[in-house]
């Protein structure tokens, strides 16, 4: 009996079997322009560009998507990019990258089978936007879901940072130009008492609000539930500060005597109401208040939402700022912030062999999927708009 002799292929162990099936992939992204008008940033720069054109891949981008983040159509197209004024020729490209998710109107342009990274912002969605993306068989990822190798959320992590610093700056120029004409200098002058601001929340925003302020000299006090996220803020600023857990008695006695006030609170759901409306009523005239948590509903009672072209109102004396999505307002800094982030994940995706390969070997990614091709793979989303889920893990595996 003749004994069939053994290829190289099935001699090799499933690892090695796994590295000679690997197979580049070129990419075809198309980023359409942001229609949202509180939406300023693009996800991909100029020289991010620039390195995927250099490695074989193709990037379509509608004329003007850049303009916001003071990135013209020349830009790119030196960068390597194809420009186009045709929306529907930049969403029928395999790969679509846009910051905020599409419309309805935007998905329908979108081709079967597509895959599409953008963030989510569940809180704004509806079940519609989800039997949508199912309809056209679409494979999904959201920004804000994707890990890093250290378990952490990159894209959050990066946005918080620059929500953090913006809040005190935000706020400095508050106190010059209010109405209510305190002219306040946000630095500590010589003989001069420094200002008072107070931080609800000690997570990654907190954190940078309070590095900010205390950059610029301010007397700076953070309150959080967490005494570990306390003394990790502690840690990270690497000198001490006033923090208490947050007691009704402790945070009324900072908020009275306060300049300034950063809500900087996070919720599972709706950010819990830590100050309330009595609690503001007895804040200085003229203080400022900054809810950078007002994207989840704010951690003051007495914000309500407002837009970058109309970002404060008045109420019990106090100035509010509650303009959801401040990273925005810094386009540029936004945009090249995530651009870093995606842009190792795109050439990774290619490197790989494509969407399949890639999450197959990256768990972060893989966490980043909540839609693959049609099917909803998201827990917490199938639970939040009663839509049936598979586990990802026994889909791609």
């Amino acid at each position: 009996m003749a004994i069939t002799p053994f290829t190289k292929q099935q001699l090799l162990p499933q690892e090695e079997k796994l590295e000679i099936a690997r197979y580049k992939s070129e990419l075809f992204i198309g980023i359409p322009k942001e229609n949202s008008h509180q939406e300023r940033r693009i996800c991909l720069t100029p020289d991010a560009v620039n390195s995927l054109t250099y490695q074989g891949h193709r990037v379509m981008l509608e004329s003007g998507a850049g303009e916001s983040s003071s990135y013209s159509d020349k830009e790119y197209a030196d960068a390597g990019a194809e420009i186009t004024k045709d929306t529907k020729k930049v969403f029928g490209c395999p790969m679509i990258l846009k910051v905020e998710p599409p419309t309805l109107a935007e998905i329908e342009m979108i081709s079967p089978q597509a895959i599409l990274l953008s963030t989510i912002q569940i809180k704004t969605r509806k079940k519609s936007y989800f039997t949508a993306l199912a309809k056209k068989k679409i494979t999904a990822l959201a920004f804000e879901y994707i890990k890093d190798e250290d378990g952490s959320y990159p894209a959050v992590k990066s946005l918080s940072e620059i929500a953090g610093t913006a809040s005190i700056l935000i706020a400095a120029e508050l106190m010059i130009t209010n109405e209510f004409g305190k002219g306040l200098l946000f630095g500590n002058i010589t003989g001069v008492p420094p200002t008072d601001v107070v931080i609800i929340g000690a997570g990654t925003v907190g954190e940078f609000a309070a590095r900010t302020a205390i950059g610029l000299g301010a007397n700076v006090k953070v309150f959080d539930n967490s005494i570990t996220k306390l003394r990790r803020l502690q840690n990270n600023l690497n000198q001490r500060i006033f923090t208490s857990t947050i007691q009704p008695k402790s945070l009324l006695k900072a908020l009275r005597r306060c300049d300034v006030a950063i809500g900087a609170m996070r919720g599972k759901e709706r950010c819990p109401v830590i100050v309330t409306e009595t609690m503001v009523e007895h804040m200085k005239k003229g203080a400022v208040v900054v809810d950078v948590s007002i994207d989840t509903g704010g951690c003051f009672e007495t914000s309500e939402v407002t837009t970058h072209e109309k970002p404060t109102f008045v109420k019990s004396n106090v100035l509010h700022y509650c303009v959801p999505n401040i990273p925005s307002r810094y386009s540029k800094t936004a945009s090249l912030s995530i651009s870093n982030i995606i842009t190792p994940f795109l050439l990774q995706i290619a490197e790989d062999g494509g969407i399949e390969s890639a999450i197959r070997r990256n768990l972060g990614l893989k966490h980043g999927v909540y839609m693959y091709h049609g099917i909803l793979t998201n827990k917490a989303i199938g639970d939040w708009f009663d839509l049936t889920n598979n586990d990802i893990n026994l889909i791609v595996f």
